[in-house]
């Protein structure tokens, strides 16, 4: 996930409705200390902790949780962001080759960031590219470049990729009858989420994408040969994820086009054609909705949610005014690579000393059930007094 750039040159004309998104999406991934799977399990009859889990966790396959949606949400708020950060540029002079320059640099940055942190606990760097920074960092630059362009264009380069995409899958084989899923590790008990059909062509495992990291990824030095993706993760997945990185372009164009006006009529007229066909392409078969392979029926889906997310605070802060209930989504927002960073560095630290220092008769003062969240809402906690830290000091992680 990258840091969009700023809003405008001055942090007081910021877009508080993209930093507040961009701070409930960041929280989303931060709250994953709170470790709402494990309490569940814990109490199996209770439908409140049943959804609380499935919301922070990836479905398995076809569908949608609200974790689901952080990967699109950022991506999606660094194409908004696109529009702004051009239009700074043109207004200090600067030329359009050191513009694409800096733009490939921190292409560059992003990709080399999401390799680095996958690579931590690895003996040796963990080329992979399917985090989420190095899936925006293979995007970048294309984006910025069709945010150049009129709208018309941008929106026939978002049809062109995703039809472009649609049929390379709906082209590549699926597998034959009595195909040994447990060899591209599907397994036994998971074949409840194999499609069939002509859907079949997104299976996990077994499609173009996969094909092409079994050959891609062994360019590089591993450990042991790559032979698939657990979660069915893919490095081409970045194609369509430049699809929602497109639709925020053509969001971020709209705010400033209607400036002072917020185009929220837009917004949700967007989402309405986005969800509908995304979910016509779905129950027709002829495109499931699948996050991690990022389906362009997926992209258009979450599209058209992350739309919805924008009208709604757009709505609330600027229409409304309520400015003032947004500034501790705002602190998390505008530092968002201090955010993303922070678990992959200190969690295992900042948990451990809480363990350590403050014993087990503390943390299991709520029972021995609710530890793990308690011990998460400290940890997170933690996250956000950092990030105000940063925040009060204006110190603000940029790629």
């Amino acid at each position: 996930m990258s840091s969009p750039p700023a809003a405008t040159t001055s942090v007081a004309a910021r877009n508080v409705a993209v930093d507040a998104y961009r701070g409930l999406v960041m929280l989303l991934m931060l709250g994953e200390v709170l470790q709402f799977s494990e309490v569940a399990r814990s109490y199996p009859t209770s439908i409140f902790w049943k959804i609380l889990s499935f919301n922070q966790s990836h479905v398995e396959w076809v569908g949608m949780s609200l974790h689901d949606m952080i990967q699109p949400s950022f991506t999606f708020l660094v194409g908004v962001a696109l529009p702004y950060s051009l239009r700074s540029r043109k207004l200090k002079g600067e030329s359009f080759q050191r513009t694409v320059i800096h733009t490939l640099w921190r292409s560059f940055l992003l990709v080399a960031l999401g390799i680095f942190l996958r690579s931590i606990h690895s003996p040796i760097t963990n080329f992979t590219f399917e985090d989420t920074l190095t899936q925006i960092g293979l995007g970048y630059t294309f984006a910025f470049l069709l945010t150049q362009c009129k709208p018309r264009w941008q929106w026939l380069s978002l049809c062109s990729i995703l039809f472009g995409y649609w049929l390379a899958w709906a082209l590549y084989p699926v597998s034959g009858p009595g195909f040994d899923y447990a060899q591209v590790g599907v397994p036994a008990d998971w074949h409840q989420h194999l499609l069939t059909g002509f859907a079949a062509h997104w299976n996990k495992n077994t499609n173009l994408g996969q094909a092409f990291d079994l050959w891609f990824l062994n360019l590089f030095p591993r450990v042991h040969p790559f032979q698939f993706n657990d979660g069915g993760y893919l490095t081409l997945s970045f194609i369509p994820t430049l699809g929602t990185m497109l639709l925020g372009v053509i969001a971020g164009g709209w705010f400033l086009q209607s400036a002072p006006r917020i185009p929220i009529r837009r917004f949700l007229i967007a989402a309405l054609v986005l969800l509908c066909a995304g979910l016509l392409f779905h129950i027709a078969g002829i495109c499931p909705i699948v996050k991690r392979v990022w389906t362009p029926s997926w992209t258009l889906f979450s599209g058209g949610v992350c739309f919805l997310f924008l009208s709604a605070f757009a709505w609330i802060l600027d229409v409304k005014g309520h400015r003032r209930i947004a500034f501790p989504l705002v602190v998390v927002g505008m530092n968002s690579i201090a955010a993303y960073v922070l678990p992959d560095l200190f969690e295992d630290f900042i948990r451990n000393s809480f363990r350590i220092n403050l014993g087990a008769s503390f943390l299991n003062i709520f029972g021995g059930s609710l530890e793990p969240l308690f011990l998460g809402v400290l940890t997170l906690a933690t996250y956000w007094l950092v990030l105000f830290w940063m925040y009060r000091r204006k110190l603000f992680l940029r790629i």
